[in-house]
């Protein structure tokens, strides 16, 4: 598996491979799926199962996995109330920035059979974090889904042994999503760019966000959310929706049905390592009857 070298630089360290391949032009309606599909899949699913509460800012974040009338996992998120967003911590580094985390919340998930999502992680990023020109001074949130359990999450520090082997042990390429690579400056190796308690960290680089530190600035576009995953010891471990504090409020003002709850394709790899529910988007959303906003992985389907 090559790993992308891109200075974080603009207009540099534009991968050559990549020249010819761009993502597929996606329309309303492709990125978008209708809320009628949706109403429908909400009048067969009257199971909804919520995991443990949190407090987050001045209200309070909970897990939630939705099934339909045959069982079938749909949906799997996290509420957060309307108050959630508001008294966040003004300051912190992030997780990238000397690899602290200093605002980080551990949720368990609602367990069901063949659904290999364990815990989430959610990060609280005041200032931002790497690349500079792209997520740096940003305030954002980092929703880690993680298929590993803690114990596995805790073992990912630079005291390893086997730290570098581990990191730079990435997936077969069939299990790795199009258009994703690991973003490294030049002459590193995964192992430079682990981040401890989580791994490597696969971004799509059809992303409008990065367009600019791959020599198409033409193409490029603030950062309001985008989608991660990461890899550690040959095994992808979490899908993680990266969305800023202000994408997620907008939603509650958003006068579109279809802007109010998003659905974002999700690219997906040709394989998948184990067999299992997995998402094909994800979605953000606020809930008007029950005022809160919604961070899932949805329209989950049998893999594998």
């Amino acid at each position: 598996m090559k790993i992308l070298r891109v200075p974080f630089t603009l207009g540099t360290g534009l991968l050559l491979a990549l020249a010819a391949a761009q993502a597929p032009e996606i329309t309303r309606d492709q990125q978008r799926f209708s809320l009628a599909t949706l109403s429908e899949l909400k009048g067969e699913s009257p199971f909804l199962r919520y995991g443990e509460r949190t407090a987050l800012g001045e209200g309070e974040a909970r897990t939630y996995l939705e099934l339909d009338i045959h069982g079938d996992p749909i949906e799997l998120g996290v509420v957060l109330t309307e108050a959630a967003l508001e008294g966040l911590p003004a300051a912190g580094t992030g997780h990238h920035g000397g690899h602290e985390m200093p605002h980080t919340y551990l949720l368990e998930l609602p367990r069901q059979e063949g659904v290999p999502f364990q815990f989430l992680e959610m990060n609280w990023n005041p200032s931002g974090h790497e690349p500079e020109g792209v997520y740096a001074g940003v305030p954002h949130f980092d929703f880690h889904f993680y298929t590993v359990d803690r114990a596995l999450r805790e073992s990912i520090v630079p005291s390893d042994p086997r730290w570098a082997e581990k990191a730079n042990h990435v997936p077969a390429p069939e299990f790795i999503p199009q258009f994703n690579a690991a973003l490294a400056p030049p002459g590193a190796t995964p192992a430079d760019i682990a981040v401890p308690m989580m791994g490597v960290h696969w971004v799509d680089v059809t992303s409008p966000e990065l367009q600019g530190i791959m020599g198409k600035p033409e193409q490029y576009r603030p950062f309001t959310r985008t989608f991660i995953h990461g890899s550690w010891d040959g095994e992808l471990i979490f899908w993680e929706p990266m969305i800023t504090r202000a994408h997620i409020l907008s939603k509650k003002d958003a006068t579109d049905p279809m802007v109010r709850d998003e659905f974002i394709p999700i690219p997906t790899p040709a394989r998948y390592q184990a067999h299992g529910w997995y998402p094909s988007a994800y979605r953000i959303m606020w809930d008007e009857d029950a005022r809160v906003y919604r961070i899932a992985l949805t329209r989950l389907a049998e893999q594998g």
